[in-house]
């Protein structure tokens, strides 16, 4: 059982860049080039394919566009060695199109192209329908996770507003009670200083007379 869980070193995609290459100029399917590269790495068909289609594919489009021009060319020069000479003349010889008559190439050519798509394509086309699948569905993790993420830092702020308020209120109170205390040493102050004054008012005065004694002065 294939539970190799290592990264993928660059030798390794080279390794699997050069198979599916292969596959495709020979016309055979990645299907197939991933079961080799899984069986030379260790891996399963589905983590080579995947890496395929998510990594390293990008890196070769031109090499892609080459190797499936090979093939198309390999697979016209077999048809024409496998044509049987049934004629004397060239086909060309026995039927020209007139003015009047359109030209049957570009048909065979569009019959040509027609045949290009394998079940390979196919695959292929599924394989980065799946990839974009998967984009897809890890955008919207990261979507669903950036949504938490706001709604923890909202519940924060909010907390975090009503501890301020709470402050505030804190602060109000003490600095009512602050003022209050204030009053109160104001009015004492003053209370003390009038009763100073009204000692000093009901004191006796006395003066000293010539001969040094005192004496106490009526008010």
């Amino acid at each position: 059982m294939k539970v190799r869980q290592d990264a993928w070193s660059e030798e390794d995609d080279l390794l699997l860049a050069e198979t599916v290459l292969r596959h495709i100029r020979e016309g055979g399917t990645q299907l197939k080039a991933f079961d080799e590269v899984g069986d030379a790495l260790n891996r399963t068909s589905a983590a080579c394919g995947f890496r395929w289609n998510a990594v390293v594919r990008d890196k070769y489009e031109d090499a892609i566009k080459l190797a499936k021009r090979h093939r198309k060319e390999r697979k016209r020069q077999m048809a024409q060695e496998a044509k049987p000479l049934s004629y004397s003349k060239p086909l060309q010889s026995v039927y020209q199109p007139t003015p009047s008559t359109p030209s049957r190439q570009p048909i065979a050519d569009y019959m040509n192209e027609e045949k290009e798509i394998t079940m390979q394509d196919v695959i292929q086309f599924l394989q980065q329908m799946n990839g974009k699948g998967h984009q897809e569905s890890l955008l919207k993790q990261e979507n669903e996770a950036l949504k938490l993420e706001k709604q923890e830092l909202a519940q924060k702020v909010e907390f975090l507003e009503d501890e301020l308020k709470k402050i505030r209120e804190e602060h109000k109170t003490i600095e009512e009670d602050y003022q209050s205390i204030i009053q109160i040493m104001n009015r004492a102050r003053r209370m003390a200083l009038l009763d100073e004054e009204t000692d000093d008012r009901n004191a006796p005065a006395f003066r000293m007379d010539k001969n040094g004694n005192l004496e106490k002065i009526a008010k």
